[in-house]
């Protein structure tokens, strides 16, 4: 699979309640979710199972475990293992990758509009182009202007949509939608559910896939 197949792949979609649905949750500044967000919707495609897209934030997920940074930086062989692994991966899957020259990289901006396009058809194609922004273009993905100019590109209109997420209801929406992350259960990123069923990683993707094809119901 090429960056290209990822590019050709449909929209997102809302995942309705019933079998043959999975969810993904996924923060902007991990790398393990630009892997799994290039590689999932064409291999859920090919077994039938529809996407939810899920965007959300790591920090609060960190904090309420007593961690005040991501644990890539707070022990650094361990971040420094990441990073090597991810341009493995990528190689492997034949998907672009520049390690970023920071990271963790603040997400909040581009998680609030991704929460706005996942309810509309440009949803899944931001969320692609904005990790693609850290993860090969090397980008702060928290300015304004670089949101704005992949909203652009897409076609949307960039200052409404902008607009919009720095409303007080996306806010608090996209705050709801965290605190959902952590009632689930959710401590890492990406995360994946099949029903009740939680997989944890990029390397995950195929299971999770599998499951919800062969049954996984609803997230409860």
């Amino acid at each position: 699979m090429t960056q290209a197949d990822s590019k050709a792949a449909p929209a997102a979609t809302h995942a309705a309640d019933g079998a043959g649905q999975l969810q993904i949750w996924f923060d902007f500044a991990s790398p393990y979710s630009f892997l799994a967000m290039e590689r999932i919707e064409p291999i859920a495609a090919s077994h039938g199972v529809t996407v939810d897209y899920r965007p959300f934030l790591l920090g609060p997920v960190f904090k309420a475990r007593g961690w005040d940074d991501s644990p890539f930086r707070l022990f650094p062989d361990k971040g420094e293992y990441m990073m090597r692994e991810v341009a493995r991966l990528a190689a492997k899957y034949g998907i672009r990758y520049r390690r970023p020259t920071v990271f963790p990289r603040v997400g909040v901006l581009p998680s609030r509009v991704a929460y706005i396009g996942l309810q509309e058809a440009w949803g899944r194609d931001f969320c692609i182009a904005m990790f693609r922004a850290n993860f090969v273009d090397d980008l702060d993905i928290q300015q304004q202007d670089v949101v704005r100019e992949r909203l652009r590109a897409l076609g949307v209109d960039a200052d409404a949509v902008l607009a919009r997420a720095a409303s007080d209801e996306i806010k608090q929406a996209f705050r709801a939608q965290v605190d959902r992350a952590q009632a689930l259960g959710v401590f890492g990123a990406p995360m994946m559910f099949a029903g009740t069923e939680m997989f944890w990683g990029n390397d995950r993707v195929e299971d999770a896939v599998r499951w919800a094809r062969d049954g996984g119901g609803p997230v409860a």
